[in-house]
């Protein structure tokens, strides 16, 4: 076991450098702790993602609290979450109370260039992933397949029923592979405890709307708000964003124009979208406000997702142990290569990519990863700074 200070440490560093939206920060994760630190293998790392992306919550998230959770308890799962979560958190409630610098064309400028150097990196993770994951034809086309339901559409459910489509041909097409040596994903949570948690998701979900009718508090209507919202979401990060503007926007509680410019903010800062609801409960009308109000919001926005995995973790335990696990585990573990090709090219390209320039700021990113070896942190560099250039060239 590793201390959790260790894991605090290794999760803040992400935490203020991963730029680029969810599946970039899968592919910081891979970087960190398959490849650099070797805390897991390849194989139980794809596992891990598979298993986040069935779950409602933010996906990113929860593999990280996994990553921890196998690293260091749960202590270290907590270390995991406030090392990658806080950074950002922290940034959007100093934005709702007035620090704007991130606005502006400067600002604008450098947030590109962080988009492009999530090209590199995500581009990066799908190739090496491809090539441990898709070594035979079967598997080739189970990828392929995955990434084809993805782009013809692409929302929570679409991946949700990619991964499961790659579970079933897996079974029927890769009957003969066998788990790999590092396959084995650490779970120290017993079935107790796995119950205890689902049991407490379930009774949160329907004692706290209760609850709130029945006292009318403000701090009841804003943590059962936060935590319906963490707990009917697919996909995490942007899919989030109608039930937010619903939970909060249509009562009254925040302004369009507040909502919008907290969205701005939060692509702007480094860490995981979930973090946009510390924003939202600073500046709510209701409730405590303020720095008390982003944390209740922040913690009840990431509770469901969290409960939701502890309480999965010993299941998927179980269900790997079945006879033709290995073939199903190899048709997931395809699928998800094909779940972050499609990432690649919607949103992560296409919204960063639009000219030659662009083009050539992600391809040096890219050099410099794979070529190079490069750690990500000089990725992230090279693209900020390649942003900015791009501003002062003529047209």
């Amino acid at each position: 076991m590793s201390s959790s200070l260790e894991v605090l440490r290794a999760f803040a560093g992400l935490g203020l450098r991963s730029f680029g939206g969810p599946i970039a920060h899968l592919g910081y994760f891979r970087e960190e702790f398959v490849v650099r630190r070797r805390w897991l293998g390849e194989a139980a790392y794809a596992e891990l993602v598979a298993l986040c992306q069935f779950l409602p919550g933010p996906a990113s998230s929860q593999v990280g609290f996994a990553i921890g959770l196998g690293r260091a308890g749960f202590t270290g799962a907590l270390a995991a979450w406030a090392g990658f979560t806080l950074p950002s958190a922290a940034a959007l409630v100093a934005f709702a109370y007035g620090a704007r610098s991130l606005a502006g064309p400067t600002g604008a400028a450098l947030m590109h260039g962080l988009q492009l150097a999530a090209v590199a990196i995500v581009a990066q993770a799908v190739i090496s992933m491809a090539r441990s994951f898709c070594r035979d034809a079967a598997r080739i086309a189970i990828a392929l397949g995955a990434l084809a339901v993805l782009l013809a559409g692409g929302s929570g459910n679409a991946q949700i029923a990619a991964i499961a489509a790659g579970g079933v041909a897996g079974l029927i097409l890769c009957r003969r592979v066998r788990r790999p040596a590092d396959g084995e994903l650490p779970v120290p949570v017993s079935r107790a405890a796995g119950a205890a948690a689902l049991a407490v998701f379930a009774a949160l979900l329907v004692a706290l709307p209760l609850a709130r009718r029945a006292t009318g508090s403000e701090d009841l209507s804003l943590i059962e708000a936060f935590y319906r919202c963490g707990a009917l979401v697919f996909g995490g990060g942007h899919v989030v964003l109608p039930l937010l503007r619903e939970a909060v926007v249509l009562p009254g509680w925040v302004s369009d124009g507040a909502f919008l410019s907290g969205y701005g903010a939060a692509q702007a800062v480094p860490g995981p979208l979930f973090s946009f609801a510390a924003y939202l409960g600073a500046v709510v009308h209701v409730g405590p406000r303020g720095i008390a109000g982003a944390a209740l919001a922040l913690a009840a926005i990431y509770l469901p997702g969290l409960l939701l995995l502890v309480g999965a973790l010993p299941l998927w335990a179980g269900l790997k142990r079945a006879r033709y696990a290995p073939a199903v585990v190899a048709g997931v573990h395809a699928a998800v290569v094909g779940l972050l090709a499609a990432a690649l090219y919607n949103p992560v390209w296409v919204t960063a990519v639009r000219t030659r320039g662009d083009f050539a700021v992600a391809a040096l990113g890219f050099v410099l990863l794979v070529a190079f070896r490069m750690p990500p942190l000089v990725v992230v560099a090279s693209g900020a700074l390649g942003g900015l250039a791009l501003r002062l060239l003529p047209g």
